[in-house]
């Protein structure tokens, strides 16, 4: 009997050494994440109000200078200076995306909080930011293609010379979407500008500068409302974060993003030639567009348990999903066109700069993941 005694308290103590493990495996994801977020949460919060402070101004400035440059050519963005900013923030919106966005989606899909199934047997960040990538360029060409059959249907040209011309022209209409048109229509060459009066010059006077008013309009309609959807996806995910270590370069590449998208943008509006009171109303509605994701974003990270497993899935989604737009704008919109542009491959010295400003910009937001 005291055998059996003596097994079943050493069972029993066995058990009871065992229990505060069990008890620690059950509260340890939520003591994981509330440890986490206790000492980020102030500061992620005072992060996200610098953050639509600093989108809102860079978003205003950079929609404005188009506008202004017609009146005051010093701000015109054909300088060469645009070239090196541009490469810079490309640097900076890239590493922010690689460096910085995707790693942390990767941590939250792989937390052990989250079940096996369905996290853990299919890699759902490299997948959310390769359909973000796709449905943001898919949305870039649609736009593109309707501003593009939008003009030729308006000015087709009429010999084999001017045929040539119009095929060019096309060209030069497909990037002056917002995305584009920071890229390269903000910088466009003077070989460019020429084509453009030549054609323009070719169609009956009666309807060409009109059309070609009435097309721009219609173009900006598209296009911002392409701008809308993917900054406030992004604006969606500064929002939802609880990190402060993912919103802060965020707040850095989002300023960047923004001001760049805006100079797009304001130079379609400037072609549009809109009343004073309807472009005002466009600078407030832009400018407001990635603000007002970020404060949607905090309204929905107050829905569900900061401390829960959906936390981690909504900031996994998010994270991914902004990673694949900032990869596609850094690649595309700034350094694709850019680097392609006649002007900076007929100058060495501007394409070694851009290269050096490029590296600049990668390598001084990567670094900061070592301290972030």
């Amino acid at each position: 009997m005291k055998t059996k005694e003596h097994s079943f308290i050493s069972s029993l103590f066995i058990c009871l050494l065992y229990l505060p493990v069990l008890v620690t495996a059950e509260c340890s994801c939520e003591n994981e994440v509330l440890s986490k977020d206790t000492g980020n949460k102030t500061k992620a919060l005072k992060y996200k109000f610098v953050a639509i402070s600093s989108i809102l101004m860079a978003g205003a400035v950079g929609v404005s200078l188009p506008i202004m440059a017609k009146k005051i050519p010093t701000f015109g963005p054909q300088n060469n200076i645009f070239f090196l900013i541009k490469a810079f923030a490309g640097g900076v919106i890239l590493a922010t995306a690689f460096v910085h966005i995707l790693p942390d989606a990767y941590q939250s899909f792989t937390s052990p909080c989250l079940s096996e199934k369905p996290w853990g047997v299919f890699p759902f960040t490299g997948f959310l930011a390769m359909v973000s990538a796709i449905l943001t360029m898919m949305m870039d060409t649609f736009a593109t293609s309707f501003c593009k059959s939008s003009h030729f249907d308006k000015a087709l040209p009429v010999n084999g010379d001017e045929e040539m011309l119009g095929e060019h022209e096309g060209h030069v209409h497909v990037h002056t979407h917002p995305t584009h048109d920071h890229a390269h229509g903000s910088a466009e060459s003077s070989h460019h500008l020429m084509i453009t009066q030549r054609i323009i010059s070719q169609v009956p006077s009666s309807f060409s500068a009109k059309s070609f008013i009435l097309t721009k309009r219609k173009c900006y309609k598209v296009l911002e409302v392409g701008i809308v959807v993917h900054s406030v996806i992004i604006g969606v995910a500064l929002g939802a974060s609880q990190s402060a270590t993912t919103i802060k370069p965020l707040v850095a590449a989002l300023t960047f993003h923004q001001f760049f998208e805006g100079m797009g943008l304001g130079g379609c509006i400037s072609q549009a030639k809109f009343k004073s009171r309807a472009i005002a109303m466009m600078l407030v509605i832009f400018s407001l567009t990635t603000p007002m994701g970020i404060a949607l974003g905090m309204g929905i990270s107050k829905i569900y348990n900061e401390n829960s497993p959906k936390a981690l899935v909504v900031e996994g989604i998010f994270n991914s999903l902004s990673a694949g737009i900032l990869i596609y704008m850094s690649l595309v919109d700034l350094l694709g066109v850019d680097f392609m542009n006649p002007l900076m491959q007929t100058s060495l010295k501007l394409l070694l700069g851009s290269n050096l400003s490029l590296l600049l910009g990668a390598a001084s937001m990567s670094l900061l993941a070592k301290w972030s």
